[in-house]
């Protein structure tokens, strides 16, 4: 993709790309095809689907969602890099956290923020959600939590909320199917505020959603539960 057509897409959802950012893009991308080739990170390897259904998508993010200047973002179960990633290119002024449970994707994503020069930026988590949510370094630390599809809502809202630092946000990356409504009991037991939904459409993947919880007051330290028990019991 040019740079030219690459412009028009992020412009036709008012979002701006400059050159830098660009070729960031496409180092990021080749990145990705090439890994790709050797290890699963992504179903989608044509370079107009990626911008679309991967860069683009996660770029809405920004579009939809306030981080404060100089403000900390953590992306849970990152796979890829997306959005933590993309976040990371666009907003530099911005500390990311990427964080997965699997050493090879953390790897991956290390060796490819090197790539588009943003690892003073960028810091790589090799973690399960709910033993790093325990820690003090990371509990309640941050203006930004968010994850792409990943989970249900209920059982996402338990592993993001205790993250989020009081008065940020948990705003999670959702097809259609899901509405803030399935996230009401979780927000209510974790500290956060009544789940708000925002929709939009992209041409490429259409209708998307993006539920964002406020968080109002600390999690309690009983959260969140061992894995097992947040899937057999989610909060609902």
């Amino acid at each position: 993709m040019t740079f030219s057509e690459a412009k028009a897409l992020f412009e036709s959802q008012q979002l701006p790309l400059c050159e830098t950012h660009y070729r960031q893009f496409q180092i990021y991308l080749e990145t990705l095809v090439e890994t790709n080739r050797y290890m699963n990170l992504t179903a989608i390897t044509d370079p107009a689907e990626v911008w679309a259904k991967h860069f683009l998508d996660s770029a809405m993010l920004l579009r939809q969602i306030s981080v404060p200047l100089g403000g900390s973002v953590l992306d849970v179960g990152t796979g890829a890099g997306f959005p933590g990633m993309v976040i990371a290119i666009l907003r530099p002024d911005l500390r990311v956290t990427l964080l997965d449970s699997l050493q090879k994707r953390v790897t991956f994503l290390e060796e490819t923020a090197a790539a588009l020069g943003v690892s003073q930026q960028v810091t790589c988590i090799h973690s399960r959600a709910e033993d790093a949510a325990k820690l003090p370094r990371y509990r309640e630390q941050f203006d930004l939590v968010t994850a792409r599809a990943v989970a249900e809502l209920p059982v996402l809202t338990e592993y993001c909320l205790p993250f989020v630092a009081v008065g940020g946000v948990f705003a999670a990356m959702k097809g259609p199917s899901e509405h803030a409504g399935y996230a009401e009991a979780a927000a209510e037991i974790l500290g956060g505020d009544q789940p708000e939904e925002i929709s939009y459409c992209l041409d490429a993947v259409g209708e998307r959603r993006i539920i964002r919880i406020r968080k109002r007051a600390a999690t309690p330290e009983k959260y969140p539960r061992r894995s097992d028990k947040i899937k057999k019991n989610p909060l609902q």
